[in-house]
């Protein structure tokens, strides 16, 4: 069978908690904490830090997660490149909220400041 390559369904189907590991050793790399992190990713998606341990042990898709997720209204402001696309560009939604959360954790692995990346609200 030669289906051909969907990266849209990819991201689609790759669990959260497959995810999780690399983004946290990213920014750990870079001298910035789990606890930032997570404040990055409560600020996109809403979720706590119950909530969040809970969609890791659950084992979600990143559409499941996505979509229990509760995105913060000031997402569209996210803009920039990651993975060689512009975020506000990307026109599956999917897509475009997990490149969003691509682009938070890479702007908090570069040193940017929290204000920043979490968009001044």
């Amino acid at each position: 069978m030669n289906r051909q390559y969907d990266p849209d369904e990819r991201i689609a189907n790759i669990t959260f908690a497959a995810v999780y590991p690399h983004l946290l050793a990213k920014v750990e790399k870079k001298g910035r904490t789990k606890q930032e992190l997570h404040q990055v990713i409560r600020w996109l998606t809403g979720f706590d830090e119950k909530m969040l341990q809970k969609q890791i042990s659950d084992n979600v898709t990143y559409e499941q997660f996505f979509k229990r997720a509760k995105l913060n209204p000031h997402s569209h402001l996210i803009t920039g490149v990651i993975c060689g696309h512009r975020v506000e560009e990307i026109e599956n939604p999917l897509t475009q909220k997990a490149r969003y959360l691509d682009k938070l954790v890479d702007e908090l692995a570069k040193g940017r400041k929290m204000e920043k990346i979490l968009r001044a609200e």
